[in-house]
């Protein structure tokens, strides 16, 4: 088994794939070798030439950081020996290099058509909060109606609470208010009950404007009803009978041939580790690339995520209007962090810092892995909805809960979440787990769907693409994916604050 990668032939530093002891010498290519000077763990970066002090740290090709002392070959890089060298205001030079995929043939999936001409790939109700006031009756409506799955032959019956809505001003409150108005317009859900106060800043009729103008020409009153807590006497029993009536619309929907060209995947990564960007990232950018060939649709968010790697995206702008709009969401973002008194390279959490992550370069490398190499054709913000087939970059912060709602509001009909610590945590998509270690997958089999340890393992990162493409069909067709299985499905919403 190998047990060193050096990405690219220009990196100082490569990734252990497996422990390496101290004193073990280790191949990294034909003719290559290192000794390891200490203990390297798997996911951490070892040093394959001497790197001086205050010269930068080269891994995927690009800095990753700089050295705060000598380091020298066979040595553990890591926090201890480089630091990151992001700066708050960046100037990008717009430097196209687009390479259009080849086109291939859409294989179909059996998903719903809905009277909009849209696809689904799940037919189920969700119920929508418009403030976190009524979250206790949105869920008691879900349990208490369950039995309407099975009498019109459903996927599901899901709320989902959130605690916002209220002492919201301004553009925090239009946040709050298009996110929701996004979700309640998402093709998953064959039909939709949004249930307001009714004294709240997310004003009940500014709320059911916004869900209609989200909609446009595809609103339909059968399939969105409103329901005013204030208004009515007995919410229960309203909401109850409003159910029914939702029930018997999405009902009619049945399960038909659809080309992959329609699929739409949010693609995200949380709980990195150091094999992140070279095992379960780069197979999701590979599987993405597959879709995209089809005529279909990926997104990437978690723009704290993307400094330090601007250079891996930016030239694949398809025009100087998309090159603009992402120059702008970078700086942004930017600048978000430096109004809050923030440093910009304060995205990794302890865990990435365990894992083998030693800066927010290093991490930002490797999570826009998962953007394939397709160009990128749009840029939308935080709460807007995919309007271009290929690749679109979408504005959000890195949150795990806050991002996978985001690509969901957007229009993902799955979104593929690739971890290397693990976690349980599903949005209101179907969301698929891939591990990025093999010892992750065989741990939390309840947690995780795909196993890209095996690339780490030998397996050519195409063959485990190809696994993943087929494993997203077969769950646009109705697969249960583990977070469905177990009932999980939250969301989380951006609030005006630090969230990275």
């Amino acid at each position: 088994m190998q047990k060193l990668l050096q990405i690219r032939e220009e990196d100082a530093v490569a990734v252990a794939l497996a422990p390496i002891a101290a004193g073990e010498t280790v191949s990294f290519g034909p003719g290559k070798i290192v000794t390891a000077r200490e203990m390297v763990r798997q996911g951490h970066k070892i040093a394959l030439r001497p790197i001086p002090a205050g010269t930068d740290v080269i891994k995927y090709g690009c800095s990753i950081g700089g050295a705060t002392a000598d380091i020298e070959a066979g040595q553990w890089v890591h926090t201890h020996n480089m630091k990151s060298n992001l700066t708050e205001h960046v100037e990008y030079a717009y430097e196209p290099d687009v390479k259009p995929l080849a086109p291939c043939e859409p294989e179909t999936f059996m998903g719903y058509r809905r009277e909009d001409g849209r696809a689904g790939i799940r037919n189920e109700i969700w119920i929508i909060p418009g403030v976190g006031c009524v979250d206790d009756l949105c869920m008691r409506l879900a349990v208490e109606n369950q039995e309407l799955v099975e009498r019109f032959g459903l996927d599901g019956l899901y709320a989902f609470p959130h605690p916002f809505g209220c002492s919201q001003l301004g553009e925090d409150n239009e946040m709050t208010r298009q996110l929701l108005a996004s979700l309640a317009n998402h093709p998953n859900a064959g039909a939709v009950l949004v249930v307001s106060l009714g004294c709240e800043n997310n004003v009940p009729a500014e709320f059911k404007e916004a869900v209609i103008r989200t909609a446009g020409d595809g609103f339909s009153p059968d399939r969105v009803k409103f329901l005013v807590c204030q208004e009515v006497e007995d919410e229960v029993a309203e909401g109850s009978r409003l159910l029914v009536r939702l029930a018997e619309y999405a009902g009619q929907f049945k399960r038909s041939p659809i080309p992959a060209s329609e699929l739409v995947i949010g693609m995200k990564c949380g709980g990195s580790d150091g094999l992140s960007g070279v095992t379960a990232n780069p197979v999701l950018g590979r599987a993405g690339d597959m879709l995209v060939a089809r005529g279909g649709s990926t997104m990437i968010t978690e723009v704290p995520e993307m400094f330090g790697a601007e250079q891996m995206l930016l030239h694949r702008c398809v025009s100087r209007e998309v090159f603009d709009k992402a120059q702008a969401m970078l700086n942004d973002y930017r600048d978000y962090f430096v109004r809050n008194g923030q440093p910009v390279y304060g995205n990794p959490a302890p865990g990435n810092y365990e894992g083998g992550i030693s800066s927010l370069e290093d991490k930002s490398c490797g999570c826009v892995q998962k953007g394939g190499s397709a160009p990128i054709e749009d840029v939308i913000p935080y709460a807007g909805q995919i309007r271009k087939k290929g690749l679109t970059l979408l504005a959000g912060p890195g949150s795990d809960l806050v991002s996978a709602t985001n690509l969901t509001a957007a229009g993902a009909h799955i979104v593929i979440f690739t971890t290397g610590r693990g976690t349980p945590y599903s949005t209101a998509a179907p969301t698929i787990k891939v591990s990025t270690n093999t010892p992750l997958y065989e741990k939390k089999k309840g947690w995780m769907d795909f196993n890209a340890g095996v690339v780490a393992e030998g397996m050519p990162i195409g063959d485990a693409a190809a696994e993943l493409y087929r494993q997203i069909l077969r769950v646009a067709g109705g697969e249960q994916t583990k977070g469905e299985a177990m009932g999980y499905r939250r969301i989380a919403i951006f609030k005006n604050g630090v969230i990275v």
